[in-house]
């Protein structure tokens, strides 16, 4: 069996996992047990569409909190780091060289990741690029319509 990987999370990262894990255990754990009980009552099973759909999210469901568990038992907690050099916990301020725009991203683990919130993770092209860079540093990051350069203006 593989090793699980190393978690990174900020803490409240961590208590959203957290908060997450206890409403999959006990409401959306009830609330499936009561679509299943009464799929059940609907009589023959093997033709039973609700009944089919129900087993499937509950598969779902319960592979869900197992994934939460085990993120959890090696969960590494982030904190927010300043200045220096890009770690895990900056906040970095970039500006695609050529541009005026800056942009805000805050360097996390990828099971906190989401751009659109200006999460990156440290598994990402950008933020594999960004690690270990600092103020002044330009990085070259490959995306879908070719190179990007950023220039790190800050590191808060």
């Amino acid at each position: 069996m593989q090793e699980p990987t190393t978690t990174y999370l900020t803490p409240e990262g961590k208590l959203k996992l957290e908060a997450e894990l206890e409403d999959l255990r006990t409401n959306k754990r009830r609330e499936l047990a009561e679509r299943l009980n009464f799929a059940i009552k609907q009589g023959d099973l093997s033709e039973n569409a609700d009944y089919i759909a129900a087993k499937e999210d509950q598969a779902f469901l319960e592979g869900r909190i197992r994934t939460i568990e085990v993120m959890l038992r090696h969960v590494t907690i982030i904190e927010e780091q300043s200045g220096g050099e890009v770690r895990l916990g900056s906040r970095i301020k970039v500006q695609e060289v050529g541009q005026d725009d800056e942009e805000l991203f805050n360097m996390v683990g990828a099971a906190e990741a989401n751009p659109l919130e200006g999460k990156i993770s440290n598994e990402s092209p950008l933020g594999k690029a960004l690690l270990g860079k600092h103020i002044g540093d330009e990085v070259e990051v490959e995306a879908p319509n070719g190179k990007i350069n950023f220039k790190i203006v800050a590191i808060e």
